[in-house]
């Protein structure tokens, strides 16, 4: 069912609370020698720290007063469901290894989400200072330079196009591979940017994004940015990635297609 107006900018409003709620969360433990980190894993290193828990705890706490009725899908607590048929899909701290690390390439992800995906995003870099917003027509930045509209880039050679992923190893040995191929033809390849990689192709500063072994909460609100400043992003086979997995996003259709025809021949699709 379409929402109206005052739907659209009542989750405008909150997810703007939530993404100033988890604000001071994650900066009060940054760059402190006090905070401490758990490993969630027994084999390999998936750390979170307290920063996470207590920044989704607020939001959580605020969408209990605003929207009592909602969905939430978070990376630190789970799923709750609602009746509205509506879903706000929290990560607290996207990219807690820069975190723990003192890089400014970590972000709070907010987004909300119909059964058909996400509607409504945002990407926040507390430290910067910096908000990516997009969805229900806006597309637009605010930051230590003011405010400003996103716009994806206009390259379509991918020859001079510039690609981003987190981890080089990617994923697995094929999918570092099939990533391999792409950034092989590229100008440029940068790592290790974590949800600031997708804030920076929603502004046209990077053409590509392409990452294996995503989680819906690390994705959606990405998904809404990059759409809403004139980006595409799918799987690897070019289908919705708004579930995880693997992500492909592009700053146009053309580049999409370039970096997606050398995916499906590499890794399959």
């Amino acid at each position: 069912m379409p929402l109206d107006t005052t739907t659209k900018a009542d989750l405008i409003r909150v997810a703007h609370l939530l993404a100033d709620a988890a604000r001071p969360e994650t900066l009060r433990l940054f760059r402190q020698s006090t905070l401490s980190t758990d490993n969630k894993l027994d084999d390999g290193f998936d750390p979170v720290t307290e920063a996470d828990r207590a920044a989704e705890r607020a939001m959580r706490a605020l969408l209990a007063v605003e929207r009592p009725d909602d969905g939430i899908f978070g990376e630190e607590f789970g799923q709750h469901e609602g009746t509205t048929g509506l879903t706000w899909v929290l990560d607290p701290i996207d990219g807690t290894r820069g975190y723990i690390s003192g890089t400014p390439t970590w972000g709070v992800l907010v987004s909300v989400a119909d059964a058909s995906g996400p509607l409504f995003g945002i990407i926040d870099q507390p430290y910067i200072g910096e908000r990516f917003i997009g969805g229900f027509e806006l597309a637009e930045m605010t930051g230590p330079l003011g405010q400003a509209p996103l716009g994806t880039s206009a390259l379509t050679d991918l020859a001079d196009a510039t690609v981003l992923t987190t981890f080089p190893e990617v994923g697995t040995e094929a999918e570092m591979r099939a990533f391999q191929a792409v950034a092989g033809q590229a100008r440029l390849t940068r790592y290790g940017m974590d949800c600031y990689g997708y804030a920076l192709l929603a502004a046209g500063q990077v053409d590509l994004v392409i990452e294996a072994g995503l989680n819906a909460y690390d994705i959606q609100a990405p998904i809404a940015v990059i759409t809403a400043a004139g980006g595409i992003v799918t799987d690897w086979s070019g289908g919705p990635a708004h579930e995880g997995g693997r992500a492909l996003a592009a700053a146009n259709p053309a580049i999409h297609a370039a970096a997606l025809a050398i995916l499906k021949e590499t890794f399959g699709g």
